[in-house]
Parts: C-alpha cells; sequence; structure tokens
C-alpha cells in the first residue's frame, strides 16, 4: 500500500488518480470546470523555488501528462495551465500546485472573448480553498466508479458552487485513474 498524500496538511489519497515517485494529481473539490484537477509535489513545499530541480522536473513532466489525459478524457480543444507562486500571486494553500482545466473552443463558459475570465475565477476558487478543505468530510464509503460519467464542459464558476462529496471525487479520480492505465 502506497503512503498517504497530503495537500499541504490535507489528507487527499482517495482524490488521487496519477501518482509518480515526486508528484501527483488529484481532482478538485470545487472545480470551475468539470475536469479541472490539480498536479502537485509529493512533499509539500510551498513555493516553486523551494523545489528541488528533480521534484520540479518529475511535476512538470506530471503537469505534461496528466494535462494529455484531462484533455482526452474530457473531449476539448486546450487546456488552461495555472500556478499561483506566492500570497501575492493569489495562493492560500502552502502547497505548490498547478490548476489543469480542460477548454472548449465553443460550450465554455469561458470560451472566446471571454477567455482570459478563468484567471479571476481561480483567484476566486483559490481564497476559499483553505476553508472548503477543512469543511469537507470524509465518509469509509466506497463508491461506485463504473457509476461515474463525466460532465459536459460547462460550468458556472460562481461563489456559489458547492464543495463536492469526497464519494464524488473519488468517482472520477478512479474513472481518470483509467486512461493513464490505458496509456501504458
Amino acid at each position: 500500500m502506497s503512503a498517504p498524500l497530503f495537500f499541504s496538511t490535507f489528507e487527499v489519497t482517495r482524490q488521487a488518480f496519477h501518482r509518480t515517485t515526486l508528484a501527483f494529481a488529484i481532482v478538485n473539490l470545487k472545480p470551475i470546470v468539470p475536469g479541472h484537477v490539480l498536479v502537485c509535489p509529493t512533499r509539500p513545499a510551498a513555493r516553486l523555488a523551494d523545489l528541488r530541480a528533480d521534484e520540479l522536473g518529475e511535476l512538470m513532466c506530471a503537469v505534461q501528462r496528466v494535462g494529455g489525459v484531462v484533455e482526452r478524457a474530457y473531449g476539448a480543444d486546450g487546456l488552461t495551465v495555472a500556478c499561483q507562486d506566492g500570497r501575492a500571486a493569489g495562493q492560500t494553500v502552502p502547497h505548490v500546485h498547478f490548476h489543469i482545466l480542460p477548454r472548449r473552443l465553443r460550450d465554455d463558459r469561458f470560451a472566446g472573448a471571454r477567455s482570459d475570465d478563468v484567471y479571476p475565477a481561480l483567484e476566486r476558487q483559490e481564497g476559499v480553498l483553505p476553508q472548503d478543505l477543512a469543511s469537507a468530510s470524509f465518509s469509509s464509503a466506497k463508491p461506485d466508479a463504473s457509476a461515474w460519467t463525466p460532465e459536459p464542459l460547462k460550468m458556472d464558476a460562481d461563489a456559489a458552487r458547492t464543495p463536492r462529496s469526497h464519494e464524488d471525487m473519488e468517482r472520477e479520480a478512479v474513472w481518470l485513474a483509467k486512461f493513464f492505465v490505458d496509456d501504458a
């Protein structure tokens, strides 16, 4: 059995769908769009400059691989990849992480002239992330991963988004993990 994974001080093992020695990917508690995931180094370093070269290299390889899987799994035309590095940049959880959001040319809340609106939405989401993670409760029930299907790529990014259940996140993680097995 693998060691538990932590996003800062929050245990996220059941949300993980990809793991290497030095990096992991998790589904998001409050995704801005379906398929919005996070890629993190295994060691909880607060800033990019705090990572060793081997950690940074493996993290970026994971960002690339996870991005490709998310783009394919969600039928996207592209990706938004973002990292808020430091408090002044909007980072609220002291653990380096990259946001990966699948994007479409059509039927995307942030399509066309609104494409840059994704960044204020990310900043709003990041601002409440510590409270959302702390208030999320875990259940010991194991969800049926075969019952999960991806949502279409259209979701409102306003503050009224509610955190997903851990069961929903685990179903998505199990579904996404299958894409990595198919890649092997």
